[in-house]
């Protein structure tokens, strides 16, 4: 698909634009704010439909024919321009709910009253849902508003969905997502929910775990046993279990259940070297928690084990006594939480039944399992032969001090997933955050410079992508 750009000259304008807006922006921005629209707490369900409402017609003052779509649970809000023909049709994705703000006494201010504070860092917006995500979503319609303000047009056609769930578990999305996928179906979604991946570094996410969750109860006696009594010659489903759980990594880090890696491809060659670029300092990573020497596989770098690697984790483990004092008993039961962040195309579920059957393979007799599973989800690996990909890259580098990477991401973001496993689309990652932001924490906070270099990253990602695609 072949499609016109602005010129140097037209782009430099539109930047002009946003410079010289930043203020209405801002103010724009903390409008929203106020509203506190905590998605997971029932006596906000007006405040998030009104939170709904107010993007709905700030996307009209834009031109935009856009609604608030009612759920079971909060509105999605779609919205679409349609661009010049032969264009590409870009599918930009945020969230405008946001998290519960207890404990209130640690916040310094109102969280739903935001303000530009001055810190020794420079000046942040602070208040709940300035950078998750409140913030990042605005960067995109802020960019558009200068494009359409300078252009009298946008340069593609775009989607907006804003998904008004994302903070109690989207148990709406998918169904919206099957719904009205044939609305979401463009050449690439864009996704602002992550951040820089240092303090002037930009970063495109390209490769997110999965997730698989299993709850393993080990049951020996039918109630606890006085230990005087029957210690030594009654089971112990503690030691079961430990031993179990201590036998699922080899002495070099490796998970040891079979066919744990299968589906685990290498880190292409240039991705490796843009990494390696990043200069990633894991004694530092560690040092603030207090930690110093990296754990898991001994032969992969600390950046690949967080970004793309497979784990296998114990969450937690209950069984016995855990009250004050002491009490001794030999337990009745023993239970651990454990999950598995998945890369490439590890099945979660093929996984599932192999950590069960190595558990049921070392029971004794005597020994009862039960499983609570805690749901599961492949990992996300985006095309980054496509076109939009590297255009994007280039334009974030051409805004922020460092180059722009590709990268990957420890965690889970099942929003990208759907992308690809329900409309068939690609999923673009970028985001303006910091580390330091404190997110679902006390006195978030977002950098004034961030949602300013925001919205100019976004303005020129629209630039390229439309030559680009």
């Amino acid at each position: 698909m072949t499609a016109s750009t602005a010129t140097p000259a037209t782009l430099d304008t539109v930047l002009s634009h946003i410079d010289s807006d930043i203020d209405a922006a801002t103010a724009r921005l903390i409008e929203l704010l106020r509203i506190p629209s905590i998605s997971t707490d029932p006596a906000y369900k007006d405040d998030c439909a009104r939170a709904a409402d107010w993007l709905v017609a700030d996307l009209e003052t834009l031109g935009i024919s856009a609604r608030a779509i009612p759920t079971p649970g909060h509105p999605m809000v779609m919205g679409k321009y349609e661009g010049p023909e032969g264009t590409p049709h870009l599918v930009f994705y945020g969230h405008y709910d946001v998290q519960p703000v207890d404990p209130l006494d640690l916040w310094d201010n109102d969280p739903f009253d935001p303000k530009l504070e001055e810190t020794a860092k420079g000046t942040v917006i602070r208040g709940r849902g300035t950078s998750d995500d409140k913030g990042q979503l605005m960067t995109f319609v802020e960019a558009c508003r200068a494009w359409k303000e300078v252009h009298g047009t946008l340069p593609c056609t775009i989607t907006f969905f804003f998904e008004g769930e994302e903070e109690s578990g989207s148990p709406s999305l998918i169904p919206f997502m099957e719904e009205y996928k044939e609305a979401l179906k463009g050449d690439v979604a864009l996704i602002c929910d992550t951040g820089l991946f240092g303090h002037d570094t930009p970063a495109i996410v390209t490769m997110l775990r999965g997730l698989m969750g299993e709850e393993v109860t080990i049951t020996a006696a039918d109630r606890d046993l006085h230990s005087g009594m029957y210690g030594g010659v009654a089971r112990n489903p503690i030691h079961v279990l430990t031993k179990l759980i201590a036998e699922l990594h080899d002495d070099e880090g490796r998970v040891t259940l079979p066919g744990f890696y299968d589906g685990v491809n290498e880190l292409p060659a240039e991705v490796a070297a843009q990494w390696e670029a990043l200069g990633f300092d894991h004694k530092s990573f560690l040092g603030e928690v207090d930690l110093s020497q990296p754990a898991g596989e001994k032969d992969r770098t600390p950046l690949e084990m967080i970004w793309s690697r497979p784990t296998l984790e114990v969450n937690g483990i209950t069984g016995g006594y855990t009250g004050d004092g002491f009490k001794t008993v030999l337990p009745s039961k023993a239970s651990a939480k454990i999950s598995c962040r998945l890369v490439g195309n590890q099945d979660p579920e093929a996984i599932r039944a192999a950590l069960r059957a190595h558990i049921e393979a070392g029971l004794p007799e005597d020994c009862t399992v039960s499983y609570n599973p805690h749901g599961s989800g492949p990992a996300s690996t985006m095309a980054t032969d496509h076109p939009a990909f590297e255009a994007a890259r280039v334009a974030l580098s051409d805004e922020w001090p460092n180059e722009a990477a590709f990268v990957g991401c420890g965690g889970s973001i099942p929003i990208a997933g759907y992308f690809k496993q329900i409309v068939g689309v690609d999923a673009l990652l970028t985001g303006f955050g910091r580390d330091d932001d404190g997110l679902h924490s006390p006195n978030e906070k977002y950098d004034l410079e961030c949602f300013h270099k925001g919205i100019r990253s976004w303005a020129r990602i629209l630039d390229k992508v439309t030559a680009a695609t």
